[in-house]
């Protein structure tokens, strides 16, 4: 059948037959809807699917029942009054939302190299905390959606230490508004490295548990090994980031690669898929390296331990809040910052007037937006429980999807 056109005011609109339209359906094909089920992780989105039988022919993802509306709020509110709004984008990683964030705004404000060292230690010590726990959950939920419901237990477990580490630091639980821009919130408590050494001792054995029962299971790695391959080339056409596109072979962190805050200073490693188990950029990798992502934020979890214990130990003239703005008023421009969160690049785009503290236009770049667009590419061809598979694997929080 020929395509058809229409005219908009500018554009010419290739619009084809609708295929997802039952008088389009060949005889043997049959249109399922595929969620929503909870709301939360990847319940509010809901897969439109042509299948034969049980092979998929073709997805659609349909978004747009959080309505989470972060970029207006933040076009009518001050700088300084966007970070609660910044913590429910990725509401499983508000640390590093916040880090990404604070660090944008004082690029913009030329304040960033003013920031103490004790501050930035502090700063990476909490979002590497964050990223650990956000892999618990991307890691646990995906052995829950393959079959296996132990390790989402041992996760969840693990992770309660985490929540508990960052609720006495914030006195928030999931919500934190703790890093500002200019500062924090307030210094560690007392004890707090203490007790991150000792969290460290205990997770590193549960770590290796974790690997053996899950990652390095039978039935799991032919569940996930060869399924939902993401070639490299085809990552890079889709703008994918983070451990979807590390697992893909390339080995790009904005960690190491645009070097901010004190990353530079520490020592860890930026794993990439190694397709052991099957292709590269299978499910299987992309599983792997957020596992492997985790011993290397124990590793940074250590350094920065270490560092504020000696020459950037507690001082009760520390005022973490000394360069933090009563007033944020930019100059005239339009401003884009950029982070490593854990499921990719998070970053924001400002345009100031140099007039007023509230930005003109705020539009955010969620990683799990972009990560979900490869889907439909993904899916064609492949068995319907493979694509639960590959659902699972792409690690979505839908609060950054309908932001």
């Amino acid at each position: 059948m020929k395509p058809t056109y229409h005219y908009t005011e500018n554009n010419l609109i290739d619009s084809e037959p609708n295929k997802f339209k039952e008088e389009n359906l060949r005889s043997e094909e049959m249109i399922l809807n595929i969620g929503p089920q909870h709301p939360s992780t990847h319940g509010v989105l809901r897969l439109e699917v042509i299948s034969d039988g049980e092979v998929i022919k073709e997805v659609v993802p349909h978004i747009g029942y959080l309505h989470r509306c972060f970029e207006k709020h933040a076009e009518n509110l001050p700088f300084n009054q966007i970070i609660p709004f910044v913590d429910r984008i990725d509401y499983l990683a508000s640390m590093n939302n916040e880090h990404a964030y604070a660090l944008g705004v004082e690029k913009m404000l030329g304040i960033i190299e003013q920031i103490p060292r004790r501050v930035e230690y502090i700063r990476v010590l909490v979002a590497e905390l964050n990223r650990i726990a956000s892999h618990f959950i991307a890691i646990g939920t995906y052995g829950m959606d393959i079959g296996a419901f132990t390790p989402f237990f041992w996760v969840m477990r693990d992770r309660e230490h985490i929540l508990r580490l960052l609720e006495w630091a914030s006195g928030s639980r999931l919500l934190y508004n703790y890093i500002w821009i200019g500062g924090l919130f307030y210094d560690i408590p007392v004890g707090f490295e203490e007790q991150c050494q000792q969290y460290i001792k205990y997770l590193k054995p549960k770590l290796q548990e974790l690997e053996d029962i899950l990652i390095n299971n039978k039935i799991f790695i032919e569940r996930t090994a060869n399924v939902g391959v993401l070639p490299l080339h085809t990552a890079i056409n889709y703008g994918i980031t983070g451990p979807m596109l590390r697992a893909s072979g390339l080995r790009f962190d904005l960690r190491k690669v645009d070097a901010y805050s004190i990353y530079p200073e520490l020592d860890f490693h930026v794993p990439i898929g190694e397709g052991k188990m099957g292709k590269l950029g299978d499910c299987w990798d992309r599983t792997w390296v957020r596992m492997q992502e985790i011993y290397q934020s124990v590793s940074i979890i250590e350094q920065c331990v270490a560092r504020l214990t000696s020459d950037l130990k507690r001082d009760v003239t520390f005022d973490p809040q000394a360069l933090v703005p009563k007033k944020i008023r930019p100059a005239a421009q339009d401003f884009y910052c950029r982070a490593e969160n854990p499921k990719g690049e998070l970053g924001f785009f400002f345009r100031t007037d140099g007039r007023n503290d509230v930005p003109v236009r705020c539009k955010v770049r969620g990683p799990s937006f972009v990560n979900l667009s490869v889907l439909p590419a993904l899916a064609k061809g492949v068995l319907l429980a493979d694509l639960i598979a590959i659902v699972g694997s792409l690690d979505l929080v839908m609060g950054e999807v309908d932001r």
